[in-house]
Parts: structure tokens; sequence; C-alpha cells
């Protein structure tokens, strides 16, 4: 597994400070944050995964606790649209340079409207990914806030 990903670089390059946490990514799994989590023995609020949407028809991230599911209309609202569903996962990867299951919001090949869940701001530590599959990132939500211009907003169902 490579330790450098355009995430990494991204972070490394805003001065961001974060750990790697490697794990075994399971191809099978139904909800790979949840296999992340469960894999690292962490709990599953305090690993966060990162989907790519359509917020009217345009591109845009948001990063909630994996144990959660996106409210659309919520969402909508934080990015001051009025619709908002799932990219497609070829679409994502065509736009984010990173492979579904390994999809990071740090370092995509165009930085799009960021929305992170507002559960973050409880923890000292969450982890991201990491830009593959199999390595999440450890770093503080205001870093994540930060470099990716990052709306907080209640985004869960």
């Amino acid at each position: 597994m490579a330790k450098t990903t355009p995430a990494t670089v991204a972070l490394t390059k805003a001065g961001i400070s974060f750990e790697l946490f490697p794990y075994d990514y399971d191809p099978t799994a139904p909800r790979v944050g949840l296999q992340a989590a469960q894999a690292l023995g962490i709990d599953p609020q305090e690993v966060f995964k990162t989907l790519m949407v359509l917020a009217d028809g345009k591109p845009a991230c948001v990063i909630l606790p994996s144990d959660c599911e996106v409210a659309m209309k919520k969402l909508a609202a934080a990015l001051g649209c009025k619709h908002a569903e799932m990219m497609k996962p070829a679409d994502a990867e065509r736009l984010t340079g990173y492979k579904v299951g390994g999809v990071s919001p740090f370092g995509q090949r165009k930085q799009v409207p960021t929305v992170l869940d507002e559960t973050a701001t409880l923890f000292e530590r969450v982890l991201i990914n990491g830009g593959q599959r199999g390595l999440l990132l450890g770093l503080s939500p205001q870093a994540a806030i930060d470099v990716c211009s990052a709306t907080v907003a209640d985004v869960t169902a």
C-alpha cells in the first residue's frame, strides 16, 4: 500500500498534521466506513465517510460519520441548493481521481463545495479516507474544515 496519495500530498502541502491508519480493506463489505472502523477497532462515529453528490446538478462533497446516512434535504440546504442526490460512482471517480471506497475530500482533482457533518466537532480527532482503499487519515476536525473550506452543518438522517 502506498503511503503517499494526492490526499496526503495536499495535507502536507497545506501544513496539516495527520496520522496514517492503514487497514485491511474488504471489497465485499456492504458499508466500507463501518468495515474500516471495525478493522481498526475504532468507534464508527469517529470514522467519517466521504460521499460525492450533485447539488442542483453541480458536484459537491459531504463528509459524515460512517454509521449514518446523509439527509439530502439537509445537505441541499447546507449547500444553499434546492435538491441533492448521490453522484454516480463512475462520475465520482472521474471527478475526484479516486476509486469509490477510497474517495478522500483532500487532494481531489477539482475542489468542490464540501460539507462536514457537525458531529465531527465533538471529537479531538476524526478519521477520513486517505485517498485509497484501506487507508484512513487521522486529523483534527478543524484541520479538515480548514483544508476543504468546509461548511459545518447537520446533514445526517
